[in-house]
């Protein structure tokens, strides 16, 4: 049997004591420095973040709604175009005004000829590619009433016999119907876009803008380009339903493109409109 020593015969218990230094057991698991764990924790928090946010942006893109939306395609278009109008053209208007006030302008015949004789090459070329319908959905635009070649032709016939001289078309409206030409072949949105634009303007602020010109120079004589067979809001509800109708295929993406396409459309035309100052 082991032998115990009395304690009053053992070395005192705080003298010599010797004391072994115990090493940290090595971790067969996980040999990753805590630093390093930290750092991996954080990028993992920081991905997993990231993807909630992506979602929620992606969710909150799906269910944003657009100025006009609730109406249908036309009223996004509408308010964007409205947008782009000056202050003395429209209580929606933001942009600032250039040059002269409509009513302070002093159009001259020859001006006023240029004007007309552009803008008949603009709808030319549009009557030209709905008729030719490079894409399927332009058909849906032939005949709708609110066509103006035949006007305008009627309207440089009759200033011919008053003894002027009929122009030839100029840069601007060159341009622009080169443009659209170009445009149609590729891009039916954006296509779309100056379709809706040109004809829904000059039912609008283009009328008020003849009436002023034929107060100034033609006697108040309303010409042709200014008539409409039939009821115009009635034609214009026509249209509208038809617009609306082709951007229900269209990606939210699409429909975007169509309207970012509405400052170029003004560019053109206000170009064509500034020749009757010319």
């Amino acid at each position: 049997m082991a032998s115990i020593t009395p304690l009053s015969q053992s070395q005192p218990l705080y003298e010599k004591t010797q004391f072994t230094l115990l090493k940290k057991p090595q971790n067969q698991f996980c040999s990753i420095p805590f630093s390093r764990f930290t750092q991996s924790s954080k990028l993992s928090l920081k991905k997993s973040r990231m993807v909630v946010v992506s979602a929620t942006t992606a969710a909150e893109k799906s269910n944003k709604r657009y100025p006009g939306e609730a109406k249908g395609f036309v009223e996004e278009m509408r308010f964007v175009a409205m947008k782009l109008h000056t202050r003395d053209q429209s209580k929606e208007g933001e942009k600032e005004p250039e040059g002269q006030p409509m009513a302070k302008w002093e159009p001259s015949v020859e001006g006023y000829l240029k004007f007309l004789v552009d803008s008949k090459l603009v709808y030319d070329t549009l009557e030209k590619i709905v008729e030719k319908a490079p894409f399927p959905e332009y058909a849906e635009f032939r005949n709708t009433g609110l066509e103006r070649s035949e006007g305008l032709a009627k309207d440089l016939e009759w200033f011919r016999q008053q003894g002027y001289a009929i122009p030839g078309p100029s840069a601007p409206g060159l341009n622009y119907a080169c443009y659209l030409e170009e445009l149609s072949e590729k891009d039916p949105q954006a296509f779309i876009c100056h379709f809706y634009n040109t004809y829904f303007a000059h039912s609008a602020g283009g009328r008020m803008i003849g009436r002023k010109v034929a107060e100034k120079i033609l006697n108040k004589k309303e010409l042709e380009f200014y008539k409409w067979d039939g009821d115009l809001s009635q034609l214009l509800q026509n249209v509208r339903e038809k617009l609306n109708k082709v951007a229900e295929n269209w990606t939210r993406e699409e429909k975007n493109h169509c309207l970012e396409e509405t400052e170029k459309s003004f560019k053109f035309s206000g170009e064509i409109l500034r020749l009757i100052l010319s």
